[in-house]
């Protein structure tokens, strides 16, 4: 049995809730083709949020990491193809704002997933799940933890499969916020189940 490390992140700026949340502890402990989820979430913020995943990592010695986001105005899930060495954007929920800062000194400038982010999309639309690939994870949280898990890996542990998942809105949370699209949340949970289930047969 291999362990898969899901990860997700507590609200942030105006979005009040964040699905990712719910979905990482529904799933955490269940076994998911291959794999044995284990899960964790992460703060908002710049400097501590790599360091927690780095951290979980370390401990874990995960096969897989899969990193879980909210894109509040997004109507498909987007498994993210690219990450890049750059901090910038909104302030994190410490009010750190950064400009133009680097995640790694020492990386390269982008990393590509290791996750088969096509055969995701095959199957979440077979299944009835909008989606499509994203190639930009943007420069906030997502990307920046998107970024350690794969400097990491192409650092350290190669074997490790790495990428970032980021999913709309839930209903619960469109409604507070009023005015951006959602997806039931037994579908968001559906959806990440299934994006697990490719990643398994693919290494099979």
């Amino acid at each position: 049995m291999k362990t898969l490390l899901l990860t997700g992140f507590e609200p942030f700026l105006k979005f009040t809730i964040n699905p990712t949340m719910k979905i990482v502890e529904q799933l955490d402990g269940m076994v998911i083709g291959n794999y044995k989820i284990h899960s964790e979430v992460l703060t908002v913020d710049f400097q501590s949020s790599g360091e927690q995943l780095l951290a979980h990592i370390e401990a874990l010695q995960p096969d897989a990491v899969l990193s879980l986001g909210l894109a509040g105005g997004r109507y498909k899930m987007t498994p993210e193809r690219i990450a890049i060495n750059v901090k910038d954007g909104e302030p994190d929920n410490n009010g750190h704002t950064p400009v133009d800062e680097v995640i790694q000194s020492q990386g390269e400038d982008g990393y590509l997933s290791t996750l088969p982010i096509r055969a995701m999309v095959d199957r979440l639309i077979a299944e009835g799940l909008p989606a499509e690939i994203s190639n930009t994870a943007g420069t906030y949280l997502c990307n920046n933890v998107m970024y350690e898990a794969l400097h990491y890996g192409a650092t350290q542990r190669p074997a490790m499969k790495a990428g970032f998942l980021h999913i709309p809105a839930s209903h619960e949370l469109a409604i507070q916020h009023g005015r951006i699209p959602s997806w039931s949340h037994e579908d968001l949970k559906k959806g990440v189940a299934l994006c697990i289930e490719v990643l398994s047969a693919n290494e099979t």
